[in-house]
């Protein structure tokens, strides 16, 4: 499975800034006027991982595959959206389509850039989208239950439904949802307001480090937990750079850790992924999991086939697999295990499947 971040945003916050550096790209068309990325852009990039180059020299693997994430920079959101204005239901009907929203935030101050509102005000900003995404979903299960389509929708389907639309009407918070229902039966109900989501203030050069008085106030709201503070900017100059000019930049101005590996650590987060390896001679390569995925089903991320003809899995983890310097020792050694359907995946773990064709 590969992860699907769709970054959204009022005009003129940063969106496709933010997405040409994550990217590394210049699909995007950064502009300073509203509305300059009509249809969205997509970039698939390899998420870092430095266990693989390890496991791959051990292994003497020919090549190395990584798993990947997709961005989506989706056109900037507006007050009315979800009657139509801007782009409106254009623009929602994107957002359906991604893994978890990354909620592109200006927290800079520029005479330069245009602002679609007077002043700058990310607490402002962020409630205009969140409200547009409640009024779309709000539509949306009118018209299910209008049709009704009882026929047509499941209990739990209904149940979620009817339960959203009190919370949306009473202004409570829709996310009480996630207690009661697992996540893929809250996927199929097709709720923008419900999908993960990771705040990302977009700030000057100066505010990297320690942030400024826009993100200590919208933390204050909001939280610590799922917010990111990056500057799109500094992200496009580290892009530009060969990788020792980089790590040499990146040292210079004392920044730890790229936008990308942090957007990237905290949506495995919020998605609840794992990631495991296969690794032999001709590759080694990355999979992405759900938490508590069962072995049949990480087989089936490499074929349909390897799921439904499953006998085991000869397991090892990262640490053994590295510690006794592959396979052969690791069996030697008694660190390989062969697992059966019931195996609860591990982040890191080595595997190999046994099925039958």
């Amino acid at each position: 499975m590969s992860l699907k971040c769709g970054i959204v945003g009022l005009p003129n916050v940063g969106k496709s800034t933010l997405f040409n550096a994550l990217t590394n790209s210049s699909k995007a068309q950064a502009a300073n006027f509203p509305f300059c990325t009509i249809d969205p852009n997509v970039g698939v990039v390899p998420v870092p991982d430095n266990r693989l180059e390890n496991l791959a020299k051990i292994s003497k693997s020919k090549k190395i595959i990584n798993t990947t994430i997709s961005f989506v920079d989706i056109a900037g959101l507006v007050k009315g959206a979800s009657k139509g204005e801007g782009l409106g239901n254009k623009f929602l009907s994107h957002i359906r389509e991604v893994d978890a929203i990354l909620h592109m935030i200006r927290c800079f101050d520029s005479a330069d850039i245009q602002n679609v509102n007077p002043n700058v005000d990310p607490i402002r900003d962020i409630e205009i989208i969140e409200t547009e995404m409640k009024l779309a979903d709000l539509e949306s299960i009118q018209k299910r239950l209008e049709k009704n389509n009882k026929k047509n929708i499941d209990e739990e389907q209904f149940k979620i439904l009817k339960i959203a639309l009190e919370c949306i009407n009473n202004d409570d918070d829709i996310l009480v949802l996630r207690n009661d229902f697992d996540k893929k039966q809250l996927n199929q109900s097709g709720l923008l307001s419900i999908k993960p989501r990771i705040f990302v203030c977009n700030v000057d050069e100066q505010s990297i480090h320690t942030g400024n008085d826009y993100t200590k106030k919208f933390i204050d709201k909001f939280g610590q937990e799922n917010t990111l503070i990056v500057s799109a900017d500094i992200e496009n100059q580290i892009n530009s750079f060969d990788t020792k000019e980089k790590k040499n930049y990146m040292e210079m101005i004392g920044l730890k850790e790229t936008g990308l590996n942090m957007l990237i650590k905290k949506g495995y987060q919020i998605l609840e992924l794992d990631t495991y390896f296969t690794s032999g001679p001709e590759e080694t390569r990355a999979w992405t999991i759900q938490k508590n995925c069962l072995a049949p089903q990480a087989a089936s991320e490499i074929h349909t086939d390897f799921e439904k003809g499953f006998i085991r899995a000869e397991t090892v983890s990262y640490d053994d697999f590295v510690s006794n310097d592959g396979w052969v020792n690791s069996k030697t050694n008694g660190k390989m295990r062969l697992e059966g359907k019931d195996y609860i995946v591990k982040d890191g773990d080595v595997l190999n499947f046994r099925f039958n064709t």
